[in-house]
């Protein structure tokens, strides 16, 4: 009962009205009046409140402000970090892609097989074959004495390509400069290194095609031109390429600038390379780059 008698007193005078009045201070003329009660001015004050709450919220969804709230990311920039990332990821697949062509570009300019093994096939599988199906038939035999006979062959075909280059063609040099490497296809060194002046244009060794134009994570910006006769051109290391893949060229017309890109660079140059029925021929037996 005493309890209820108490709810009823509080109720009672949060009911009671009051009149709030502004007085002239020198001639107490009233100026404003307003009734209320404290139930009334709680009701006011919590209805203040949420008015504010609303607007300050309203400004900070919808206006940039929010991207002053500490530890608060940008929406655009969640979008441009994801498209960031996969760009970053296409371009690894990019290289990787470019990087088996290159070597399987190489493996045609040096008369190598390509390899067409399934990669899958585990070596634990192959050592499991039984031996016995291992006897060698007539065409393996016929086969193997083929490849040998090609092999004999290949230690004078270069002697024989350069020969019939020296008689055929007339190549424009594609940079005039000094030899600091000279070919070597023992160290695997295909091509000649030339050094010249920075900014200088490499220049087509013949009227050709541009069949790759690509940058390389060992050899940098990298152009290679298909002629007649099966003769293809490489230049490596150049610092812009001027022509892109499928363009045409002209013997001299500047395909590139010389540069310094790649890992496999030691300074700025050019390496040059010149094949003939996929085989690396020495490009001094035929160019003048003094």
């Amino acid at each position: 009962m005493e309890s209820e008698q108490k709810k009823k007193k509080i109720l009672k005078k949060l009911k009671n009205k009051y009149r709030l009045v502004i007085l002239n201070d020198a001639t107490f003329e009233e100026k404003f009046s307003y009734r209320l009660s404290p139930l009334n001015l709680v009701t006011l004050i919590i209805s203040f409140v949420f008015v504010i709450t609303a607007l300050v919220a309203t400004l900070i969804i919808f206006t940039p402000l929010r991207e002053n709230i500490p530890g608060y990311t940008d929406v655009s920039l969640r979008q441009d970090l994801t498209a960031l990332v996969l760009k970053s990821d296409s371009l690894e697949r990019e290289l990787a892609t470019n990087n088996s062509y290159l070597n399987k570009i190489s493996s045609i300019l040096k008369g190598e097989a390509l390899d067409t093994h399934d990669t899958l096939i585990s070596a634990e599988s192959t050592n499991n074959v039984p031996n016995k199906n291992l006897v060698p038939s007539t065409e393996d035999s016929a086969l193997r004495a083929y490849v040998e006979r090609e092999e004999s062959f290949s230690l004078n075909q270069t002697d024989g390509a350069e020969q019939r280059l020296n008689a055929e063609i007339n190549f424009f040099p594609p940079l005039k400069g000094s030899i600091t490497e000279k070919f070597d296809p023992n160290k695997e060194h295909f091509g000649i290194d030339i050094v010249a002046p920075k900014n200088e244009a490499i220049k087509a060794a013949l009227n050709g095609t541009v069949i790759f134009s690509e940058w390389t994570v060992e050899t940098g910006y990298v152009i290679h031109l298909q002629h007649e006769k099966n003769i293809t051109t490489i230049y490596k290391h150049n610092s812009v390429l001027l022509k892109k893949t499928g363009d045409m060229v002209k013997a001299g017309e500047a395909i590139a600038i010389i540069g310094n890109t790649g890992k496999l660079t030691s300074g700025p140059h050019l390496h040059f390379e010149l094949w003939r029925d996929g085989v690396a021929v020495n490009p001094t037996k035929y160019i003048n780059f003094n």
